[in-house]
């Protein structure tokens, strides 16, 4: 767990949350709502926010009446989330490898591809393994996760982005295990530009169902989109897993 991994800064830094939480707040919000349509929680569930950055997610899920609790590496993040806590919403500066609440949950998200970050297969075993073992028997899994082979297929390799004054030059490219995109941030209350380098990696279907099904995960359902059209290897753009923990 080194202390120079790459998203312990950026997820820290306000452009990071600029570039890509002010915007699509209306697409998060129907997504969400789509998803509790579909899951049809009994009202009042107890629910896990994985990676909750700055609580977009679990805000909307609080509104909707679940009991949520939001989980982050990211100080900063959590700070700002603790803003919003209420009867139904708390938040926690954790790190998702290590043990959270055990057999508490009925349903636990990780939403936006914030998974696939760590250095190894076992830190991100770590992760699903938490996650499990916080689930009561029975509970739901959902994880939103981007396609790899859709994304692959469709890599911008050069973008420029302006938001509220800052510009951002972004650089993509892949190998065979990872994504990785360069992020050059210039803004008038820098001095310098900044950058970051984002690497996360290619977890494919197949290795999702590996790891969930280890930890007593079993696959359910898989959509492609965020209107949970289906599945396809190619031409649907996301991943998104709904896996049930097995009932003893």
């Amino acid at each position: 767990m080194s202390d120079l991994a790459w998203y312990k800064d950026w997820f820290n830094s306000p452009f990071y949350h600029k570039l890509y939480f002010e915007r699509d707040v209306k697409e998060a919000a129907a997504f969400i709502s789509k998803l509790i349509d579909h899951l049809k929680p009994v009202p009042g569930s107890n629910m896990l926010d994985v990676a909750c950055g700055r609580g977009r997610h679990s805000r909307l899920l609080a509104e909707k009446g679940f009991v949520v609790t939001g989980i982050d590496i990211s100080p900063e993040s959590i700070a700002f989330a603790k803003k919003f806590e209420n009867d139904r919403l708390e938040f926690f500066q954790h790190d998702m490898r290590l043990p959270f609440r055990v057999n508490y949950f009925r349903y636990a998200f990780n939403f936006f591809t914030s998974f696939g970050y760590f250095k190894t297969r076992r830190e991100h075993d770590d992760a699903i393994r938490t996650i499990a073992n916080g689930l009561k028997p029975g509970g739901i899994f959902v994880i939103d996760y981007l396609n790899v082979h859709y994304s692959e297929d469709h890599l911008v390799l050069h973008e420029e982005k302006k938001i509220n004054g800052t510009d951002y030059e972004i650089r993509r490219w892949h190998d065979e295990t990872h994504f990785y995109k360069k992020i050059r941030i210039s803004d008038p209350l820098l001095m310098d530009p900044l950058e970051y380098t984002e690497k996360v990696s290619k977890f494919s279907f197949g290795d999702f169902n590996d790891m969930l099904s280890y930890h007593g995960l079993q696959l359910q359902e898989a959509f492609g989109d965020y209107q949970l059209g289906s599945y396809h290897v190619r031409t649907k753009p996301r991943l998104i897993i709904v896996a049930q923990k097995k009932s003893k």
